[in-house]
């Protein structure tokens, strides 16, 4: 009889996904022995009555390193340990249902599961493998973010598409004499807005590892437009924040996930800058959940394919409790914990900072 196992993604969704999955069931089907099965919206479709589980055939997944998205679909609001749900009555009950996820997985048969997904879905794979569920996870977040892993999947796509604006709103901005202001994702961290402000050219880039002096700012687009040249493209990752400032948020009131969400710091940045005193026309973009859809460049689709072969093997040979990781040339493994200990920030020496510097792009912050 076949042994089983589960795939799970979770978290929000990334190009690249589906690479992932395909990349599994392809090795299972080559190696033999394996039913390969898919949770829907992570480990939603297990709790669920009825469960939502499907058969993942080679013909299940032809062609779907193609598409973006996730063909399993995904969520962020289906932690376990921490199930909500609002009553009736607009009250919000929150219980523990981690240890009936685990009954469930191994009445159900499974040898083993691979978790698809970001720091919130591998710590939740962690806290589970400490409980008995073998687990293999993979790291996926645009936001390049994981440590432990050079590259997740997903993040080249990102920038990528990141980049494509860019070369869009330099023409418009160009035409019209405006500053652009271009908001990436990132969270907490700015490897998108860097790759793409260096990819697109930008004259300023705002990460969250460098806070900014909006008159700094203001300074180095007026020094652009003395210079005659009336455009200016500044690139702002998310969780940016101003010098002595706090990022900004909006609320959000969706049960089971957190009630703080990044966004909207183009427009706060807009607001900086005339307060400040810059005359020029300012336009905002936010190019939002856009950075997650569509389907995956080469990088993300071949990283992608690797993640999933080697999560196979690392199932087929027992070796749980382990992230799936990409480091130099190689993929490899190691210890949930030693992707989870830390985020993984931009460091202030990082080369692609002094790279940044060195053809004139400013983080805001006099250097």
């Amino acid at each position: 009889m076949p042994k089983k196992l589960l795939i799970v993604t979770g978290g929000g969704d990334c190009p690249g996904l589906n690479a992932v999955i395909r990349g599994v069931v392809k090795r299972a089907s080559v190696i033999g022995g394996w039913d390969v099965y898919g949770s829907i919206e992570s480990f939603c479709g297990i709790l669920r009555d009825p469960p939502e589980i499907r058969l993942l055939t080679s013909e299940t997944v032809a062609r779907i390193h193609v598409q973006g998205g996730t063909i399993l679909l995904t969520t962020n609001k289906g932690n376990p340990f921490e199930w909500s749900w609002r009553r009736e009555d607009g009250t919000v009950e929150t219980i523990d249902r981690s240890d009936e996820l685990i009954a469930k997985i191994r009445e159900f048969g499974f040898a083993g599961v691979i978790s698809i997904g970001g720091d919130g879905s591998q710590r939740i794979s962690y806290d589970l493998g400490n409980r008995g569920l073998p687990v293999v996870g993979v790291p996926k977040t645009i936001d390049n973010d994981l440590a432990g892993t050079d590259y997740t999947f997903g993040f080249q796509t990102a920038v990528q598409t990141a980049t494509d604006a860019i070369d869009r709103l330099v023409t418009t901005a160009e035409s019209h004499n405006r500053v652009m202001i271009v908001e990436v994702m990132g969270r907490g961290a700015g490897w998108i807005a860097l790759h793409a402000a260096l990819s697109g050219g930008a004259e300023v880039c705002l990460i969250p590892e460098i806070p900014y002096d909006i008159n700094t700012v203001k300074e180095r687009i007026e020094r652009r437009f003395a210079a005659k040249r009336g455009y200016s493209i500044v690139v702002v990752a998310e969780g940016a924040r101003p010098t002595h400032g706090s990022i900004t948020t909006i609320g959000s009131s969706e049960v089971g996930r957190n009630p703080v969400r990044l966004g909207g710091v183009a427009y706060a940045l807009s607001r900086q800058l005339k307060d400040a005193g810059l005359s020029a026309d300012i336009r905002e973009t936010v190019l939002g959940h856009l950075l997650r859809g569509g389907s995956p460049i080469a990088f993300d689709r071949i990283l992608g394919t690797q993640f999933g072969v080697h999560a196979f093997d690392l199932v087929a040979a027992g070796s749980f409790g382990r992230l799936v990781s990409y480091q130099g040339t190689q993929v490899t493994d190691i210890p949930f914990s030693d992707a989870l200990m830390t985020e993984k920030l931009i460091p202030a020496e990082h080369q692609l900072i002094e790279t940044a510097r060195g053809v004139g792009i400013s983080f805001g912050d006099g250097k």
